[in-house]
């Protein structure tokens, strides 16, 4: 980290909202205004005529890939994942989810692939055991990282290898008890701010610094790129199920966050 770094003034934080929607339908009334965010909260363990459907509405080389996956469940829960993203994206596009392309950048930052007439939209997946989230905005740079909280793991021995050395010691410093859920707000804050920068792992994670205590909001701190870097985004943390830990990262501010759960039935409509 550069000395002398600085830290940005808290920003306002968004208003946040959870609604309820059904799949396959989706919300009678869908609207993304450019200073909002959408999350799509939805469960992977799916029945099967609604994962045979899913599937169906992959692409070639999402098929291809989901069938590299040796262990079924770990191959079933991307075709709900990657079938539930095209979902959401086609209420945005008003296009059937299997006329939806789109693209996967060398360091896996997806983008969509020119529709016709619509909206300029930007969005990120992230999906861990039994869950996915799905991340929307118009015409700026998000990410969302989601990960299943596993007790046990060495979160002080990670962090030390890998975090910023005042956020290893932010961790250290707490109870024992709160390291856990400390080490994934932390860990998926910097997973989303990676992704919404589309920079994989080619940023070290000690080249910046976001918040983990539990009473601070979730923030970018600190960047060895400056101060103007760290203004730019907005960061969020969720806990959007139990025994989960997630986080947004967008790039300027944003007014108001819509959390939609997609409830799927036991069978898909004709």
């Amino acid at each position: 980290m550069a000395p002398g770094s600085l830290s940005r003034p808290p920003r306002r934080s968004a208003r946040l909202e959870w609604q309820t929607a059904c799949y396959p339908r989706g919300p009678a009334e869908l609207r993304l205004g450019p200073d909002e965010v959408h999350l799509w909260c939805a469960r992977l363990r799916l029945p099967s005529p609604v994962e045979q459907r899913l599937r169906r509405s992959l692409g070639d080389d999402e098929r291809a890939r989901a069938a590299r996956f040796v262990v079924a469940q770990d191959r079933a829960r991307y075709v709900a994942a990657h079938g539930l993203l095209r979902h959401v994206l086609g209420c945005y596009l008003k296009t059937p989810p299997e006329r939806v392309r789109y693209r996967i950048a060398p360091r896996g930052k997806p983008s969509l692939v020119s529709h016709a007439g619509a909206p300029p939209l930007q969005f990120n997946l992230s999906h861990s055991d039994d869950l996915a989230l799905v991340a929307v905005t118009l015409r700026r740079n998000v990410g969302v990282d989601l990960e299943r909280v596993h007790r046990g793991r060495d979160v002080m021995g990670i962090s030390e290898r890998f975090f910023a050395p005042r956020e290893a010691a932010a961790l250290k410093a707490l109870p024992p008890g709160a390291r856990t859920a400390a080490f994934y707000r932390c860990w998926t804050r910097k997973e989303a701010y990676l992704k919404a920068r589309g920079d994989g792992l080619s940023l070290p994670l000690d080249s910046f610094e976001v918040s983990l205590a539990p009473t601070e909001p979730a923030a970018l701190l600190r960047s060895a790129q400056g101060l103007r870097e760290v203004r730019r985004w907005t960061l969020l943390g969720l806990a959007p199920a139990p025994g989960y830990v997630a986080a947004l990262a967008v790039e300027g501010g944003a007014r108001r966050v819509v959390c939609w759960r997609l409830e799927v039935p036991r069978t898909p409509e004709p």
